[in-house]
Formats: structure tokens, C-alpha cells, sequence
């Protein structure tokens, strides 16, 4: 995803890295070239004059652009929900990681407990991306859990099972009541309804026969619309044609783009970024605990 600060007017035109541009330029290109020839051959193909006028080209267009308004406010809405799902994974992994320092009598170990929520997280952004978390999951958790994951499937719900059982290590042990435990499960659970959220999204893309529609619709619109706008703008056909097709192209692509938030496209969620933030996030906690910790020896040892 392409985060930036507000451009100026004048600079916003000229924008081409995540405006869409340079997917659609080869159709673009290809439709303002057909809008030429018709141009000059004054909407005939060999002899045949083709009878149409910009009337019927009113009508379908204001079809066309309701139909592919639609499309994209359902991707989007697509999108703004797994962003608000990753929005609530950096809530719940901060709830967890505070009460595992305050709500736990020893603290000792509960750095083993944060380092299994920051690597659920970068085992949720693989997982959603179909990639290797091996890396990931190396550099923060021990041997043996890196072992009993490679057997997994599902690596991020493995690794809120192993955060569950270390909690209830904490619970037999008599470091955290019954009832706070609860509370920290909670968290768990929200956690879960999270990755099955993202994991629904990522599954279930909109109804392939609806884009095939629409996009065969926005083609044979482009293509038949010189016909229909020569004979009453003539030199200006390719102008107007260009710019109505780069509006119906551009919805076109944005909306699949964003249809699939998880992937590595420039407008797609930055779910690198935001895992990157959740870990920093956490490990301030820690650094917090263990200065608090360390002030405290401090204070007990002058007194």
C-alpha cells in the first residue's frame, strides 16, 4: 500500500505509481488507436456505414457506471473491513501483552508469551499471503515451537493454542485468578474471530460471472463508442474517448485490486507495515516492564 502526504493539485495529474495507469495503458492505448481509425475512416469499416449515434451510448453509460459503482464499493467495503480486523489484532495483542505484565504475579516468562503474539502476526500476514513464515517465526520463538509448527497448516491458530496453554501454566500455578485468565482469553478468542475474518475475505472473492459482465460490458462499450460520438464531435472522437474509457478501465482495476486487500499490489493493505508496527509495539511493553522492574531492585537495594 502507497501511503503519502496531500499532493498538490497540479502534481495529483501527473501521479503514476498507484494511480492504476500503468495496468490500463495497454487497453487504453489500444481503444484511443480504434477511435482514430474510426475517426478517419468517419465510422465506416470497408463501405458499411455504422448507423449509431451518442443516444443509446447515454443510456448504457449511466448503467454501466452505477454497475461498476457498485463493484467497487462492494471491494471496498471488503477492504475497509480487513483493515478494520488488522486494526483489531494490534488492539487485542496491546490488551494481551499489558495484562500479561500487570494481571501475572511472576513476569519472568512472559516475554515467551508476547514473542507468541508477534509471532502470530507475522504468521497471519503469511498465511494470508500464501508465503513462507519460517524466517519469521526463527528469529522469535525457540526451537521446539518452531519444530511443532512446521507440521502445521494453520501456524497462526497453533500459535494462539500454544499462547492458551502457557496461560494456563500461569493459572495452575496459582500467578494469575480464574477470573483474569478468563479476561485474557477473551482477547484470544477476538484474536481467533480475527485471522477467521481475514481468512473469509481472503476465500471468498465477489461472484467471478459479476466481473466477467462488467468487464466485457466496459470493453464493447469503448470499443463501439467512436462510432457513436463521430459524426457529431468528429476530430475530438479520440479525445473523449480515451478519457471516458480511462474512467471505465480505472474503475474496472481498482476495484479488482482492492477486491483481494492481503496481496502486494500498490493500493493492497500494508500488511508489512503494519505487522512491523504491532511488533514494536510490543516489544515497548516489554522494555517498559523490564524498567519498571529494574527501578524497582534499584529503589529496594538504596532502601
Amino acid at each position: 500500500m502507497i501511503v503519502r502526504p496531500n499532493l498538490h493539485w497540479l502534481r495529483m495529474l501527473f501521479v503514476v505509481r498507484g494511480s492504476i495507469l500503468p495496468k490500463i495503458a495497454p487497453q487504453l492505448v489500444f481503444t484511443t488507436i480504434i477511435s482514430i481509425a474510426v475517426t478517419l475512416a468517419h465510422g465506416r469499416i470497408f463501405e458499411w456505414k455504422i448507423p449509431l449515434t451518442f443516444i443509446p451510448f447515454s443510456l448504457i453509460g449511466i448503467t454501466l457506471a452505477i454497475f461498476l459503482g457498485f463493484r467497487n464499493t462492494t471491494s471496498y467495503a471488503r477492504y475497509w473491513e480487513a483493515r478494520m480486523l488488522w486494526g483489531s489484532v494490534l488492539n487485542e495483542t496491546r490488551a494481551l501483552s499489558r495484562q500479561s505484565m500487570t494481571l501475572v504475579s511472576d513476569t519472568s516468562d512472559s516475554p515467551r508469551f508476547v514473542a507468541y503474539l508477534i509471532a502470530f502476526v507475522h504468521a497471519m500476514r503469511h498465511q494470508l499471503r500464501g508465503t513462507d513464515p519460517r524466517a519469521d517465526l526463527d528469529r522469535l520463538l525457540g526451537k521446539e515451537d518452531v519444530t511443532c509448527l512446521g507440521r502445521k497448516q494453520f501456524k497462526p491458530i497453533t500459535l494462539l493454542l500454544m499462547a492458551g496453554e502457557w496461560l494456563r501454566e500461569r493459572r495452575m500455578r496459582g500467578q494469575i485468578e480464574a477470573p483474569l485468565a478468563q479476561l485474557m482469553e477473551m482477547h484470544l478468542d477476538r484474536l481467533g474471530e480475527a485471522i477467521g475474518g481475514c481468512e473469509r475475505i481472503a476465500t471468498t472473492p465477489i461472484p467471478f460471472t459479476y466481473g466477467v459482465i462488467l468487464h466485457r460490458v466496459t470493453y464493447l462499450y469503448s470499443l463501439l463508442l467512436p462510432f457513436g460520438l463521430v459524426d457529431s464531435i468528429g476530430p475530438m472522437t479520440p479525445v473523449i474517448v480515451a478519457f471516458i474509457s480511462y474512467t471505465f478501465f480505472a474503475l474496472e482495476a481498482v476495484s479488482a485490486e482492492i477486491e483481494e486487500p492481503f496481496g502486494l499490489e500498490p493500493n493492497d493493505l500494508a500488511l508489512d507495515a503494519m505487522s512491523e508496527t504491532i511488533e514494536q509495539s510490543l516489544r515497548e511493553i516489554l522494555h517498559r516492564q523490564h524498567t519498571a522492574q529494574m527501578r524497582a531492585r534499584e529503589h529496594h537495594i538504596i532502601t
